[in-house]
């Protein structure tokens, strides 16, 4: 993944959901399971593809960050 917050081209670079689950290190039907139970990070769908926009994955690890450690996140 890329830590670029714009491409060349002013766009901001999506991941798909092998490269999400690689970046995570998670299988990619965790991914989907997380989807179905709306805990994961938003998508962008394109055409049949899901698309995952690095600044939405940023926000949702930031939101899933222990408060210190061994400290769920606030509102958990």
């Amino acid at each position: 993944m890329t830590t670029d917050t714009t491409t060349g081209r002013g766009l901001e670079p999506l991941m798909n959901i092998e490269e999400l689950a690689e970046y995570l290190g998670v299988p990619v039907t965790t991914i989907y399971d997380w989807r179905v139970a709306g805990k994961g990070p938003c998508a962008i769908r394109v055409g049949r593809s899901l698309k995952f926009a690095v600044s939405d994955v940023r926000e949702w690890l930031a939101h899933h960050r222990e408060t210190s450690p061994g400290h769920a996140p606030q509102g958990r």
